[in-house]
């Protein structure tokens, strides 16, 4: 679409890149004559400015010129500084070259000629700037003269070489746009020279071998620096040859598109893929000379275009100057043209403004014209977007951290024919290098197995004494005996308390200590070392609760009431004196009141409590009240412990432990989402459900308060697999050994003790001691004077120190002649049975056989209460339609009845049997039996 004109028969030179605004400078053309047969010439330069919708350009700098042009070049030299708009050089007749000042004339100030020689022996039809080296400029005239100059001295130039021979005009001289020392000039005769400046002489030349070639326009590729075209004005050969001067034996392709010979061709700097041309043919083409492809092409004119060059600032822009007398700036972009010139009655009617021009007193009537029918033509823009309205690069965020970008790429002296590869580059982008890295280590610790050597480096590398008393508790839970080493931990021994009181000379404190520990027996032998008002409440005390049986209740009443300061004491007490049933639910107790209770720092001890109890979720829920968890690494720190306290819970049940509550699981979805945010996308589906049915599972769990019995369970599963034996305690006065004399001296039925070397009353003789297995009255009997403890046998051995010590054995209780099952329920038994039977037949694991023994034992719980007939009808449904799972080997739909069964049942209905079914449908899935 056209978008300026000016009537000028002129050369044209378009002003630098970096100049604003646009400007377009004219010099009269030294080979054609306008109407008036005028052989005057003037150098003029307009301003193109786009926001103004006429075809008009403003006239900003005029000035008569000496000689008139056959070429005009507009060049950097000077800009910035003495020259701020550049300079503009013209090539004339008789070898003149003249170099303007172009901000002289546009300021009408000083004399605009900065430079002339006379140096050419004729006229000098060829320009071009380096476009490297402002100041240096090559000029081509008869006979085969080449110059070049250097601005900053105009009088004297070099040549890049001896004359080519045999001596001919130079057409066309043009730099190398990738290589600054590498000029190239062209004769009409169709042959092209390559000159190295560095060497001053060709490199190599090139001509078509069928003679028709007559060379009227040369340029170098803008990015490939072997590249040429030639253009050949011969209507016999119309083309354009693309040379390619690594295979310069024949062109490597031909531009076909015009019917007469071309004139002039303009590469576009801005994109390679842009070749402008005109011809005899009236036609101006834009090709693509990669795929040979016309991408534009102007409506036919009625004149020759003599020359056409691309706006250096505005590349979607072009100007054409024909031989009809007219300069016209034109868009590749497409667009309408419609009649953009008014009639000349309009211009007549709009100048005198309806005004009386001949004094007739009257003015002009309204000019009946025939109405015009205004023609529209459509002109389509280029048949692809050029480069510099392409994007060159694009960036883009995806998920899992993924980073999507593109640009074009191409390698070293691409070959034209191809395109350039249009490439997309995915990368990961990591921001969080450390979290990482600590997240790597948790997950090979977790697949390995080695979590004591990951606990054990997070001991070493703990900052703070919490994070280490943390880490020390969490690896402990991971260890065998672990209740013993907690206590440690704490800084107690097994029987420390009590020893502790036997250091003190507190006699009442470990008589207490025993009795509320049912340790009936050591509590009568130290009331006698005590003295007899301390012998006989311990008897009174001892009645008493044979009557009423010590309950949970006691550990109880310690937890709820114990100084907050003295927690250590309250924690080693349970962990040495409680049951392991009773053992969970005690810790959350405690844990429970240093978190509401207490301060920030008994809120890190509730910590501990947590850890020691096993419960995941409280842990989770104590932490993010006291420590934030937003940035990476501190969410990593409590997922570290939460992992390794979970594992610890998996490896005591044999199975996973139940779903995370609200807290932990948004906590884990955080996790999950920022290891994918960092492209760690399998590891994070590690702590992601597996399958929709865990989803909806862990929904449940957290949205039902129905279910949280499944979860008491799989707590209490944790403690399951313990032996069920009484543990052996260390001599309970031992530490009284290393007591100095004079402490020992303090106690005076001790005393009396070690130097008689009896034993206490009751004990037994030599030869009558009892052993496991043996069932036998207690050596209480003497004291209390009547039977103690059917189940508990004590033996006393006086060392050879004369101190005593005791260990209890468990032995076994009375046979007593069971029932047998109702007949409806015999199936459950031969079914869970046969279970038990066929995974041990193929289970090879130490840790899983131990189970399976331990699987039998646990379910005469069941069978017990199927023979008192102590379960409801809803129980012994569930139990069935988890048999009949089970004789289909359909496990998934029997754990699914099992929790069902659960979450409807009553805590204390199903404790005893219904974990261990959990735990054989588990591992009979595992094994496939």
């Amino acid at each position: 679409m056209k978008l300026k004109e000016i009537e000028r028969t002129a050369v044209q030179a378009w002003s630098p890149a970096n100049n604003h605004p646009i400007y377009l400078a004219t010099g009269t053309s030294a080979q054609q004559l306008d109407a008036s047969f005028s052989t005057n010439a003037n150098l003029e330069i307009f301003e193109v400015d786009f926001r103004d919708p006429s075809l008009d350009m403003k006239q900003k700098g005029a000035l008569p010129a000496s000689n008139r042009f056959h070429k005009l070049m507009w060049g950097n030299f000077g800009n910035g500084s003495a020259e701020p708009s550049g300079v503009l050089v013209g090539g004339g007749d008789n070898g003149v070259l003249t170099m303007y000042s172009v901000q002289r004339i546009l300021t009408s100030k000083g004399d605009p000629v900065i430079g002339q020689t006379e140096k050419h022996s004729g006229p000098v039809r060829a320009l071009d700037f380096n476009p490297f080296q402002s100041n240096l400029l090559a000029s081509g005239a008869n006979d085969s003269e080449i110059f070049i100059w250097d601005l900053n001295n105009f009088s004297v130039p070099m040549t890049p070489g001896t004359k080519s021979q045999p001596h001919e005009d130079i057409s066309v001289v043009s730099w190398n746009r990738q290589v600054q020392h590498i000029l190239s000039s062209a004769h009409p005769s169709g042959k092209a020279v390559v000159w190295d400046l560095r060497k001053n002489e060709p490199i190599i030349k090139v001509s078509d071998h069928s003679n028709r070639m007559h060379c009227s326009g040369m340029a170098w590729h803008p990015e490939v620096a072997t590249q040429l075209v030639l253009s050949s004005e011969d209507d016999r050969l119309p083309v354009i040859q693309i040379w390619d001067l690594r295979f310069a034996t024949s062109p490597l392709s031909q531009l076909e598109g015009h019917t007469r010979g071309v004139l002039a061709v303009s590469w576009c700097q801005a994109d390679p893929e842009l070749l402008l041309s005109s011809a005899k043919d009236n036609r101006i083409l834009c090709w693509n000379p990669s795929m040979g492809e016309v991408v534009y092409e102007l409506p036919i004119r009625s004149q020759w275009c003599f020359d056409v060059q691309w706006c250096p600032r505005n590349p979607s822009v072009f100007s054409a100057a024909t031989f009809d007398g007219w300069i016209n700036v034109y868009s590749v972009m497409g667009g309408n043209l419609e009649a953009q010139q008014r009639t000349q009655a309009d211009k007549i009617s709009s100048s005198f403004n309806n005004l009386d021009p001949f004094g007739t007193g009257q003015s002009l009537p309204p000019l009946q014209v025939p109405e015009q029918v205004t023609q529209t033509t459509l002109i389509p823009p280029l048949k692809k977007p050029p480069k510099w309205i392409r994007r060159p690069v694009g960036v883009s965020f995806a998920f899992g951290g993924k980073l999507i970008t593109f640009g074009h790429t191409k390698a070293p002296g691409q070959q034209m024919q191809q395109t350039y590869p249009h490439q997309v580059f995915i990368s990961q982008v990591t921001t969080e290098t450390e979290f990482l890295l600590r997240s790597k280590e948790l997950q090979m610790a977790l697949q390995s197995g080695n979590l004591l050597d990951y606990c054990q480096g997070k001991i070493q590398t703990a900052k703070l004494p919490v994070d280490e008393n943390l880490w020390n508790f969490l690896k402990v839970n991971l260890e065998q005996d672990s209740r013993t080493k907690l206590l440690k931990l704490l800084g107690y021994n097994t029987d420390g308390l009590i020893s502790q009181a036997l250091l003190l000379g507190n006699f009442e404190g470990a008589v207490e200590l025993c009795m509320r520990a049912e340790r009936f027996a050591d509590a009568i032998i130290l009331a006698i070392a005590g003295g007899d008002k301390l012998l006989k409440e311990t008897q009174k005390r001892y009645f008493a609760k044979q009557k009423t049986n010590l309950s949970v209740q006691n550990w109880q009443d310690i937890v709820c009431m114990c100084d907050l300061q003295s927690w250590k004491e309250a924690l080693a007490i349970l962990l040495t004196y409680s049951k392991h049933e009773d053992y969970t639910q005690l810790c959350d107790m405690l844990g429970a009141r240093l978190e509401s209770e207490g301060d920030a720092a008994l809120s890190n001890d509730a910590c501990l409590c947590y850890i020691s109890s096993g419960n995941v979720e409280r842990l989770v829920e104590c932490w993010v009240k006291n420590h934030e968890t937003s940035s990476p690494l501190a969410l990593q720190d409590l997922i570290e412990k939460v992992m390794v306290l979970s594992r610890s819970i998996e490896m005591l049940r044999g199975i996973a432990g139940p779903a995370p509550g609200p807290v932990l699981a948004e906590r884990i979805t955080q996790y999950a989402n920022l290891l994918a945010s960092q492209g760690c996308l399998a590891a994070a589906m590690n702590y992601l459900p597996s399958s929709s049915k865990e989803v909806s599972e862990q929904q449940a769990v957290v949205g039902k308060s129905s279910v949280v019995g499944e979860v008491v369970l799989g707590m209490r599963e944790c403690w399951g697999f313990l032996p069920e034996k009484f543990t052996p305690l260390a001599p309970i006065t031992a530490p009284v050994m290393g007591m100095p004399a004079e402490s020992q001296g303090t106690h005076p039925q001790l005393s009396r003790l070690q130097e008689s070397g009896q034993s206490p009353p009751g004990a037994p003789k030599e030869g009558n001691l009892q052993v496991p297995g043996k069932v036998g009255h207690s050596p209480a009997t003497s004291i209390l004077g009547e039977s103690t403890c059917s189940s508990l046998s004590c033996s006393f051995c006086i060392n050879s120190a004369g101190f005593f010590s005791c260990q209890y054995h468990q032995l076994p209780g009375e046979s007593i002649e069971k029932k047998e099952l109702p007949p409806e329920h015999q199936a459950l038994k031969t079914t869970f049975e046969g279970l038990v039977q066929r995974c041990s037949a193929v289970a090879t694991d130490p840790k899983t056989r131990r189970k399976l023994e331990d699987a039998l034992q646990r379910l005469e719980c069941l069978y017990e209460k199927l023979r008192e007939q102590a379960l409801s009808p809803a129980i012994l449904m569930g139990l069935h339609e988890i048999a009949r799972c089970i004789e289909a080997k359909n496990y998934p739909q029997g754990l699914l009845v099992h929790t069902q069964v659960v979450s409807s049942s009553s805590f204390s209905e199903v404790s005893g049997f219904m974990p261990i079914l959990k735990v054989l449908m588990t591992i009979a899935g595992k094994l496939n039996v």
